[in-house]
């Protein structure tokens, strides 16, 4: 590896979190990359409203957040209650997770990239992005990181020389799939966010940088992810910093973290004991 790479790509959904833009801002400022490509998913799913949700997310109580309520209750099931126990808690007042959804073509260190916008080949829950957008990314990202597309597959993923970076927010030695609220009922006083470097086996990629804090004194969920995203704002450009640096080994981990689907949190009871212990948080029951 070397110092030389600068291009990083971004794969993404049609809007960020305030976490994901201040960690492209971040790698911009402090590792001196520039992002020449965003390639946005515009896959065009009749049970998902992209705008919608951003709406909800960044209003208050009003039509759209019914909507997208009974959306996620339809999809989601019974994790629909617990998204909702979390919006009535920022009624109330608390800002824990509270993250705006931001376009991105309003997020100013992209205001200089092209913007592609793609609808990728599904298999199941496999996105995979059409070839002439893998030999664009080839041609011009040294590495990308990825915001969106869901599970990805394919060429693109050796298409930038130094790879597909995404965020998995556990340590992936230990949960893979369903990370926080898994090691939240778990009742771990460290959580961890890892940057790998993505394949096709889910939460299996080379471990590109970690990070962990203390969350001890977290008294919801919510609260945790907090901490977490804090974490990413930085990992980015440290991962950066890794892929340049030739005395760095970027290798698979030895072992790999038990694999929690994230179907499971649908279930009423998985559901029931995080809203349960939200709930007796922040009451400070607990």
């Amino acid at each position: 590896m070397t110092d030389s790479f600068s291009r990083m790509g971004v794969l993404t959904d049609p809007y960020l979190t305030e976490t994901q833009v201040r960690s492209l801002s971040h790698a911009v400022s402090e590792a001196d990359v520039e992002i020449p490509l965003v390639v946005v998913n515009a896959t065009d799913e009749p049970d998902y409203d992209p705008d919608l949700e951003a709406e909800a997310v960044n209003g208050g109580l009003g039509l759209g957040t019914a909507r997208l309520f009974l959306d996620v209750l339809r999809r989601e099931r019974a994790w629909g209650l617990v998204i909702a126990e979390k919006k009535l808690g920022e009624l109330a007042g608390s800002d824990a997770a509270a993250s705006r959804q931001i376009p991105v073509e309003d997020v100013e260190c992209l205001s200089e990239a092209e913007f592609r916008y793609v609808a990728p080949h599904m298999d199941g829950n496999w996105s995979e992005l059409p070839s002439e957008t893998v030999e664009e990314v080839r041609e011009s990202c040294d590495v990308v990181v990825r915001y969106g597309f869901g599970l990805l597959k394919g060429e693109v993923l050796d298409a930038p020389e130094y790879g597909v970076l995404s965020f998995h927010p556990a340590d992936i030695r230990q949960y893979r799939g369903l990370g926080p609220p898994q090691a939240y009922l778990d009742g771990r006083q460290k959580m961890g966010v890892t940057l790998q470097r993505i394949t096709e086996d889910i939460d299996g990629g080379e471990l590109v940088a970690y990070a962990e804090t203390d969350v001890s004194d977290c008294a919801t969920l919510w609260e945790i992810y907090d901490r977490l995203d804090d974490l990413q704002v930085e990992l980015l450009t440290e991962g950066i910093r890794n892929l340049r640096d030739p005395s760095m080994e970027i290798t698979t981990p030895d072992s790999l973290g038990e694999y929690y689907s994230t179907t499971s949190r649908r279930t009423p009871s998985f559901a029931g004991r995080i809203l349960l212990k939200n709930i007796t948080g922040r009451l400070g029951l607990r």
